[in-house]
């Protein structure tokens, strides 16, 4: 029967004789539209033959393509395409499995036009909504042709590009056709994950490449709207942006393993391109597992080399900064603790000069180097992730950081690096750093809460350490927490300004919370600058920072009570240089009595007391006159002018501490406490820093003592000490110690376990101890002292009788109770 209407056309199924009468005798003249029409009537009217339609479409095109017919399988495809878009029936399931078994058939021709052709129907269909769900359907044979069209490396560029474009619109249309619908195959899994991104950065990645090739814009021609990264990359923002909460980690887990394969990371251009299309791509809410990903990114290549991390870091640095923008969840401290951990390894990579602890003394140069470029990477970071942070995850970032750096103390012993370095020296350095990025731009109005008890006191224990670089990030750090409103720069040079107006500095009144931190804390902070000025090994960075920490507390939090201590403690200052009891260099000297010059021309302006503007000014004319050498115009510059002899200094030379009592006195100001000199008192935090032995802080008590003695003439010298002194000292105390914890344990064990007889009558003896001892007071302080005859004589000579004492009187028994 089939064999019968095969060679009669008119009896054959009125389907085939539609499909076959849209086929023109010459390929050429195209689509017969008419007979196109008819046919998508039909299917229209009578949808249950879609199904036998598309079936027999699927075969003429087959056998075309076998035959190399290659105009007639243009015109099924078009066919195929017109009818897809006009029918949506329950039966286009099954025509659209024959549509993608030709699409199929296509793709998997070795001709590029089949290849072209195939994929511009795939996206036609893609873009249509199916109006029933399809449950069998599979895309895998789409994705891994489509990945492989966008790795062509056809010999002509033009048909290659051709190919990879197809490629990369046949892999968008794969993710818009199954990436919404819970139906169809999951795309999100790993297996097309893994094919899909890297076939899109593939293409984003040869782009500069392709741009090197290329011709100049001008001889570039016109048509040429669209290039393979374009494109690949639209697609790549669609595909990011449709991911869900749960299917970010299988989009971001393929762009990382590409950039490790293709040795991506050390350019960091293409890196850093890559990661600011995905954080602008997905949804903000989503931002910190982004940077959940990199983190752990980081930790699994903490043994790559040096160059690898640094670029893994520059990502994090810019995915994190735009995170910030949006959401960053619990990744805050985290971010931060690998960092300060990924620091630490690096500190002890570059101290042993390999990955596993092992010597490699070949390497070790060109490590150390890699090591120290990965470390400032990490500071730049932290950094400028901080910057993008609201106020209070700052402040909790800059106590985390802290509490992280080593300090020394009397039971835990600095611990020494290799070849002379010092592994915690290092650390303090690399903290601190990451603690100044942090702190530089921080606005805080309360600084109570800006520079907490327990966050200062650690700061300010480092700033006493023998590290002239230490010392310096302390001071530096501390000014960045106090500048509130960007006059830092504007000390940045130390002069004697005759009119500070010029620098149009910006100046709030102290505030009540201000008064309160200073009444707190001022002290301690007078007390490490008046220290840090007495460094030996300061240089000129530390003296530029002292003066502007100075200047900023006198802007920033000053009152009435501290311009008078600043000016104290500036004119102590002077002392020691005047002094000299540290024995400083030339240099040292003539740099604080330079710094004392500034502070006190600047105090002066602002106090806007004629009188001590007067006074401050006639010294500093007698210094330019006379001594230039003890101005900072003459001392702060690459060539210091200095003098060889200091000794001989006249008081003309120096600022008066009577003089600037009396002027200020009539000013209002606290003339008494201007009279005070300052002296800065002892604590415990000169043995924690190391700054003395412990044998030189005992000689200094015993002096002072001996010094502030009113019976200092009639005292007994005090025993040297000595080596031996000291360790009797410390046996003799620990002995003690042992005794009374004794002493205390034999107390506690006999009222645990004596009878009750027994404490009862060790406590009636103590009680009987105690009266007695009480009834002797009484009777010195109530009776007089007896006579030499025996009897008291009254004031007129006549005998007197001992008065009874009211605790002897007996009383009767109805007063008792």
């Amino acid at each position: 029967m089939y064999g019968v209407c095969g060679c009669c056309g008119a009896l054959r199924p009125r389907y085939k004789r539609l499909v076959d009468n849209i086929f023109p005798e010459d390929p050429e003249d195209g689509l017969v539209k008419t007979n196109m029409e008819k046919l998508t009537f039909y299917a229209l009217s009578a949808p249950e033959k879609l199904d036998r339609i598309g079936a027999y479409l699927s075969e003429r095109l087959i056998r075309d393509v076998g035959r190399h017919r290659y105009g007639y399988v243009c015109i099924a495809m078009e066919a195929l395409d017109q009818l897809l878009m006009a029918c949506h029936c329950q039966s286009i399931n099954l025509f659209v499995e024959s549509f993608l078994k030709m699409v199929a058939k296509l793709l998997e021709s070795e001709k590029p036009n089949l290849q072209i052709l195939g994929t511009n129907s795939f996206v036609k269909f893609a873009n249509i909504e199916e109006d029933t769900p399809s449950y069998h359907r599979s895309y895998d044979f789409f994705v891994s042709r489509f990945s492989e069209m966008c790795h062509s490396s056809h010999d002509d560029l033009e048909i290659k590009t051709k190919i990879r474009m197809s490629g990369i619109k046949g892999l968008q249309g794969v993710v818009r056709k199954t990436v919404n619908d819970e139906l169809q195959a999951n795309i999100w899994d790993p297996q097309h994950m893994d094919k899909i991104v890297p076939s899109l950065l593939f293409n984003l990645q040869h782009v500069e490449e392709a741009e090197s090739r290329s011709p100049s814009p001008l001889q570039a021609p016109e048509k040429e709207k669209e290039n393979p990264a374009e494109l690949a990359e639209r697609c790549l923002r669609e595909l990011l942006g449709r991911a869900a909460f749960g299917n970010i980690k299988n989009a971001i887990k393929p762009v990382l393993i590409h950039l490790d394969n293709h040795s991506l990371w050390e350019p960091k251009v293409f890196a850093i391109r890559c990661f600011k299309i995905i954080m602008y791509s997905i949804q903000p809410q989503h931002s910190h597992l982004v940077i959940q990903q990199l983190l752990s990114h980081l930790d699994a290549n903490s043994r790559s080399a040096a160059t690898v991390r640094a670029g893994i870091v520059e990502v994090l640095s810019e995915a994190a900064v735009i995170a910030a923008t949006g959401s960053v969840g619990p990744t805050v401290l985290e971010m931060f603790n690998t960092l300060l951990r990924q620091l630490r390894l690096s500190i002890d990579y570059a101290l042993t000069g390999s990955y596993d602890g092992a010597l490699s003394l070949g390497t070790k140069i060109i490590k150390e180097h890699e090591e120290r470029m990965f470390q400032e990477a990490v500071i730049k970071t932290i950094g400028s992730f901080a910057s993008t942070l609201p106020t209070y995850q700052r402040s909790e970032v800059i106590l985390f950081i802290m509490s992280k750096v080593p300090l020394p103390s009397l039971h835990h012993a600095m611990d020494s690096g290799r070849a002379g370095e010092n592994r915690n020296r290092l650390t303090q350095i690399m903290l601190l750093k990451s603690l100044l990025q942090v702190s530089t731009g921080f606005q805080c109005s309360n600084m109570m809460s800006a520079l907490p008890s327990n966050f200062l006191d650690r700061l300010l224990s480092t700033a006493l350490m023998e590290d002239a670089e230490i010392r310096l990030f302390v001071l530096e750090i501390l000014i960045s927490f106090i500048d509130r409103h960007g006059n830092r720069h504007k000390f940045s040079t130390i002069s004697t300004l005759s009119d500070i107006s010029i620098l149009k500095l910006k100046v709030d009144k102290c505030s009540r919370q201000d008064t309160v931190f200073m009444k707190k804390h001022s002290q301690q902070l007078y007390r490490h600058i008046y220290l840090s000025c007495k460094e030996e090994t300061n240089i000129q960075k530390h003296y530029e920072a002292l003066y502007g920490l100075l200047a900023l507390i006198s802007i920033e939090l000053a009152n009435e009570e501290v311009v008078v201590d600043l000016i104290r403690l500036v004119l102590a200052v002077q002392d020691v240089a005047q002094v000299n009891e540290e024995n400083l260099p030339v240099y040292n000297r003539c740099a604080l009595y330079a710094l004392g010059a500034a502070y006190l021309n600047l105090i002066s302006q602002l106090t806007t007391v004629p009188a001590f503007c007067q006074h401050i000014h006639e010294v500093i004319e007698t210094r330019k006159k006379e001594a230039p050498y003890m101005l900072p115009e003459d001392v702060f510059v690459e060539r210091p002018r200095l003098s060889q002899n200091l000794d001989g200094v006249v008081i003309e030379f120096l600022f008066r501490q009577s003089k600037i009592s009396e002027v200020l006195g009539g000013s209002g100001y606290n003339s008494d406490r201007l009279c005070l000199p300052y002296i800065p008192q002892l604590t415990d935090e000169d043995r924690l820093s190391k700054r003395k032995s412990i044998g030189e802080t005992i000689s200094l008590q015993v002096e002072v003592e001996s010094r502030n003695s009113p019976e200092k003439e009639e005292r007994v010298p005090a025993e040297e000490i000595t080596y031996e002194t000291l360790k009797k000292a410390i046996v003799d105390s620990v002995a003690v110690e042992e005794q009374e914890r004794e002493r205390r344990r034999q107390v506690v064990e006999k009222f645990q376990k004596a009878p009750f007889e027994e404490i009862a009558a060790h406590c009636g003896a103590r009680a009987s101890l105690l009266q007695s001892r009480l009834n002797q007071i009484f009777e010195i302080t109530i009776r007089p002292p007896p006579s030499p005859s025996g009897t008291i004589t009254a004031a007129y000579g006549q005998p007197q009788n001992h008065s009874i004492p009211v605790y002897e009187m007996k009383f009767p028994d109805l007063c008792v109770y």
